[in-house]
């Protein structure tokens, strides 16, 4: 049987993470389509890149967080009263508006709106 280990996966995956940005940070334009002018142009977009994956990522860790909760507690209401589906149903999706909210979050910082 094989048991999960969650301490070594999440150091693996923060390890990870701090690999793939360092090399976003470090990377040099191979295909330069606009000189830049200075080093704080050149950080520009690979920190808005970043903050762009931040804002996704915790909208999608938020919403699992939120459901896994809801969806156990859910379906043991609907074991003991199956009538109460549509109202269990609607709170298992409201979290659904965190990851909505960090993906329109991304593209705004992706597309420089802000």
């Amino acid at each position: 049987m094989i048991r999960y280990n969650g301490s070594k996966l999440s150091i693996i995956a923060i390890i990870m993470g701090l690999i793939l940005a360092g090399l976003t940070l470090t990377s040099t334009q191979v295909f330069a389509a606009e000189p830049t002018t200075s080093a704080s142009e050149a950080l520009t977009k690979p920190l808005l890149a970043i903050a762009a994956a931040i804002a996704i990522a915790g909208g999608l860790i938020g919403t699992g967080n939120a459901q896994q909760g809801i969806g156990a507690a859910g379906m043991g209401i609907i074991a003991e009263k199956p009538e109460k589906f549509g109202q269990v149903l609607f709170f298992f999706v409201i979290p659904e508006t965190l990851w909505i909210i960090g993906f329109v979050l991304g593209i705004i910082l992706l597309l420089g709106i802000l």
